[in-house]
């Protein structure tokens, strides 16, 4: 039986995490204001300080080995890339959060609108689902050492509405089907600091 969430300890050496963080100060998100669907902030949904890093930077390939490697050990999933080229480093202050919800569903996919009497009507509909990729992976690489902050644990609720917490560890590799819900909890004290990303591959059929 698969698992919904996997993660991997990495081992990386301490000073390769502080060098990381070094490197990546310079996409500092402290004056930056996450952004939801439409650009609009629900601060009853979330409340965090994100910034974008793309790919083509050196992290980016980093993190696609473990994605590409926990797929092959536990998904399976035809994947292509991460979603728009774009990592996520996210901040979470005393006090911020990100509660409950899913990263893809069905809703968030296109809606065919075929109208099989009109020819052009269905070759467009044709391209856009062969073109269309949906996210089906998604991971967080955790940045702080859990001695920096309290609270801002990465709980998840399984398909029986089970809840399990992933580990703090600093350099921790977590990776999960974007389908399952997932919250940040409150931080209470401190600043908690990832890298997150979604990976998208075809539609499901």
């Amino acid at each position: 039986m698969a698992n919904l969430v996997c993660w991997n300890f990495t081992e990386l050496p301490v000073e390769i995490i502080d060098i990381l963080e070094r490197d990546i100060k310079k996409f500092d998100p402290s004056t930056q204001t996450s952004e939801l669907i439409g650009n609009q902030i629900d601060p009853h949904i979330r409340n965090s300080k994100n910034t974008w890093i793309e790919t083509s930077y050196w992290i980016g390939g980093w993190l696609w080995y473990y994605v590409s490697k926990m797929n092959r050990e536990n998904f399976l999933y035809d994947i292509v890339d991460i979603d728009k080229g774009s990592l996520q480093y996210t901040h979470y202050n005393e006090g911020q959060y990100y509660n409950w919800h899913q990263d893809s569903d069905l809703d968030s996919h296109h809606k065919p609108q075929m109208n099989f009497s009109s020819a052009d009507n269905r070759s467009q509909e044709e391209i856009i689902q062969t073109g269309e990729y949906i996210r089906k992976l998604s991971f967080t690489l955790q940045l702080s050492d859990p001695t920096d902050y309290r609270g801002g644990e990465v709980e998840f609720l399984d398909n029986s509405n089970n809840r399990f917490l992933a580990p703090k560890q600093r350099g921790t590799m977590i990776v999960f089907d974007s389908r399952t819900r997932h919250r940040v909890r409150e931080v209470k004290s401190g600043l908690r600091k990832s890298i997150v990303g979604w990976v998208v591959g075809p539609r499901w059929k």
